[in-house]
């Protein structure tokens, strides 16, 4: 049944008029409701809190404390060196790869097996497997199907090699040791922290400092080491160069003696070069010249497709001192550019003028390229010519000029082997001094610069802040949960929720009296001088309630009912009546003759007529009258099987009318609307219908339920009335009922 089907007419114009702005606010977020169920269950998540941080403590104090020593080690980039041969280690120190290598080198698990070799932490306590407890709960156990098996197996039977025991040992204890390993570099230096975390202080402290010693041993280790293999290597390609060397020169000297050449202070002569004529050194002159200038022009030749950048390339032009000059020029300019990019834009004026500058370096080589050029085929041209006017005079004495210029380049070939082969063996012999000589130097890329000491204070457990995320959380937890029960908690605890939901009136709110039974709670306006004065104050108010809301048309007949049996109608409807008995001639009637409660509640006879025995005719309307304290009763009597069928017959209806003509009141305990259908019947004989609820009882969607069947039905629902409200716990829990018990200063159940 949707509640804003509910005809507005039984509902008082006021309280709606009052809603009104309520209704227009409710898409906006109120703070105050969201967290009024965190105040009300304070003191529970106060609690969970202080247990939580409680347990936490008691916790992280049986833990063991973890100590972490640090030592610290400078890395230089390049190693100083006495002599330069780094070519023979290979080293270039340099850049962030190479520090990160040395990082990744102080993690290596040769490091980490030298420091548990040389501080014996294969028998450590903390490391060692063999000396450390097995867990209660084993993972690994459980996951082993050997251990399941109902029969022996031959790994059950097999027996352990001590060796391999002591293998395995020694391989776990590397790898603990590895695991609380931690190389932290210091940003923008090459400081590295080697850290090590142990439950034992001063193991960690030597453990930090070996290891850092260690790394530095390793790496003069290794150095050592290709220092002796490069050694090794020199020595035996020196052998080779050396029988290289001596065969060049016995090919030399056997051509010398061959050929019948001598060297005199390094000019080549034949024995016979005497007789040459002058002209014959010319045309050698003038060969020699045109062969080096046709050399020259065919480079300048083969080059000059590429164009003149790689024409400044050529041996001719870059001998050139001019062109050496303009090309050493280019470079700084382009030096200069390249510079300037990473700091400035292409339009900044630096990067403007430093490519100007470079523009005119090259224009400025261009041109002394092209003009060396020139020069050369000028050069070759005219050694060309000069060759051509000396050819006549050199053909007498040509195949002599020949030979001896084959001679003189052979020699020459043999010469350049001799030397080639010298300056090689040379290099090595140096190479071999120098590593002899500095084979013996301990250097190192590495030092400490601040050693490991024992650390007072430990790293882990951070106690504090393990309680203090531990009461964080159980707050965040408690909170959470409050707010989770407040969400399942779908009942009715205050009246704005009844009139939000049901768009009725409240018409009393009645406080539970605790340490009762449901006798004398039912008695309880009858007797006064017994009764807690706050819950006679709330039946007066619904007794006002139900007179003020029947000014405007008759309300004879009250019907009271509810959504479910257990909310306490039949206690409100006698006490109602019994508040309306001192006012005006009442009379109760207990419609409920499924399971009636009134005849037991005033102690009447058993087998008493009642209800069911006046509307079957089986008893007179007097026998079935009880006169009480202030008003008369009419209980359920003897309960028939077809209650329903009585209520709804014709009998019922003149029987009640009958009494409305004596009674000025007539308040009938109806049935629940959820049970039977009961309700819905006496509802169109009555001219007002009071609902009860049990306060935090009963569920929001069964009252609405049972209110929509009675609207639906066109019965005049007055108002709510909600009942057993637990003033104690609502006063704890933040709940106000209008600060009527405040007012009255309610403090529990104290006798009027």
């Amino acid at each position: 049944m949707d509640i804003s089907l509910i005809p507005q007419q039984h509902t008082h114009p006021e309280r709606l008029r009052e809603r009104e702005p309520e209704r227009i606010r409710d898409d906006e977020i109120d703070l105050l409701r969201l967290c009024q169920p965190l105040w009300r269950r304070k003191w529970s998540i106060a609690t969970l809190t202080l247990v939580v941080m409680m347990l936490a403590a008691l916790v992280v104090l049986s833990m063991t404390p973890v100590y972490r020593a640090a030592s610290t080690l400078l890395i230089e980039e390049q190693a100083a060196q006495v002599l330069s041969i780094q070519q023979v280690y290979g080293i270039e120190g340099s850049g962030s790869e190479y520090l990160q290598t040395q990082f990744e080198l102080l993690k290596s698990r040769e490091l980490a097996e030298r420091v548990v070799y040389e501080l014996g932490l294969d028998s450590h306590p903390e490391f060692d497997p063999r000396q450390q407890s097995a867990p209660l709960i084993s993972i690994s156990g459980l996951l082993d199907i050997n251990s399941w098996l109902p029969f022996t197996t031959p790994d059950d039977i097999a027996v352990e090699d001590p060796e391999q025991v002591a293998a395995d040992a020694f391989n776990a204890t590397v790898k603990t040791f590895m695991d609380r390993t931690w190389i932290a570099p210091v940003p923008k230096t090459q400081l590295v922290k080697v850290q090590i975390e142990m439950t034992d202080a001063a193991t960690a402290a030597r453990a930090a400092n070996t290891l850092a010693r260690a790394y530095i041993d390793s790496q003069m280790e290794a150095k050592l080491e290709l220092t002796n293999n490069a050694t090794q290597w020199i020595n035996v390609r020196l052998a080779t160069l050396k029988a290289s060397l001596e065969e060049s020169e016995r090919q030399l000297q056997a051509f010398r003696d061959k050929e019948n050449l001598v060297d005199l202070r390094g000019a080549v002569t034949t024995v016979s070069a005497g007789e040459l004529s002058r002209t014959s050194d010319r045309l050698i002159d003038a060969r020699r010249d045109r062969a080096t200038a046709e050399s020259q022009y065919r480079q300048v030749a083969e080059m000059k497709s590429g164009g003149w950048q790689r024409l400044a390339s050529a041996p001719a032009v870059l001998s050139n001192p001019l062109a050496q000059q303009f090309k050493a020029q280019e470079a700084r300019a382009l030096s200069k550019v390249q510079e300037l990019s990473n700091r400035y834009g292409p339009k900044h004026p630096q990067m403007v003028a430093a490519r100007s500058e470079l523009e005119t370096a090259t224009a400025s080589l261009k041109a002394q390229v092209e003009q060396v050029v020139a020069g050369i085929e000028r050069e070759y041209q005219l050694s060309v010519a000069n060759e051509d006017s000396l050819q006549s005079s050199f053909e007498l004495n040509k195949d002599q000029i020949q030979d001896i210029t084959r001679k003189e380049f052979k020699l020459r070939e043999l010469q350049r082997e001799v030397d080639s082969n010298q300056s090689l063996y040379n290099t090595f012999l140096n190479r071999l001094k120098e590593t002899s000589a500095t084979s013996d130097l301990q250097t190192a890329n590495a030092r400490i610069v601040d050693k490991a000491v024992r650390p007072d204070e430990p790293v882990k457990p951070n106690r504090k802040l393990i309680v203090a995320l531990a009461g964080l959380l159980a707050l965040m937890a408690g909170a959470a949960l409050a707010m989770l029960l407040e969400m399942l908690n779908n009942t009715f605890k205050s009246t704005e929720e009844i009139e939000e939901q049901l768009n009725l009136p409240v018409l009393g709110i009645l406080p539970l009296l605790k340490n009762k039974r449901r006798m004398d709670v039912a008695q309880s306006f009858g007797q006064a001088g017994q009764t807690d004065r706050t819950f006679l104050e709330a039946i007066r108010t619904l007794r006002t309630g139900v007179v003020l809301s029947g000014l405007n048309r008759e309300q004879k007949v009250i019907l009271v009912t509810s959504s479910i049996p257990g909310e306490g109608k039949s206690s409100v409807a006698a006490n109602l009546a019994a508040a309306l008995g001192q006012m005006e001639k009442t009379l109760l009637i207990d419609a409920d003759m499924r399971r009636p409660t009134t005849a037991k509640n005033f102690e009447l006879p058993v087998g008493s007529a009642g209800l069911a025995n006046l509307i079957a005719g089986t008893a007179a309307l007097e026998e079935c009258i009880t006169a009480l304290d202030g008003f008369d009763l009419i209980s359920a009597g003897t309960v028939p099987p077809n209650p329903l069928e009585l209520l709804s017959s014709k009998r019922f209806a003149e029987a009640l009318k009958g009494l409305g003509s004596t009674y000025e009141r007539i308040v009938i305990d109806s049935p629940p609307t959820q049970a039977v259908s009961d309700a819905l019947v006496l509802s169109t004989l009555a001219h007002s219908v009071i609902y009860v609820i049990k306060a935090e009882s009963t569920s929001i969607p069964l009252v609405r339920n049972g209110v929509g069947r009675l609207l639906q039905n066109r019965a005049p629902v007055s108002g709510v009335v909600l009942n057993q409200v637990d003033v104690e716990k609502a006063n704890k829990n933040g709940y106000r009922y209008g600060g009527y018990y405040d007012y009255y200063g309610y403090s529990g159940d104290q006798p009027a």
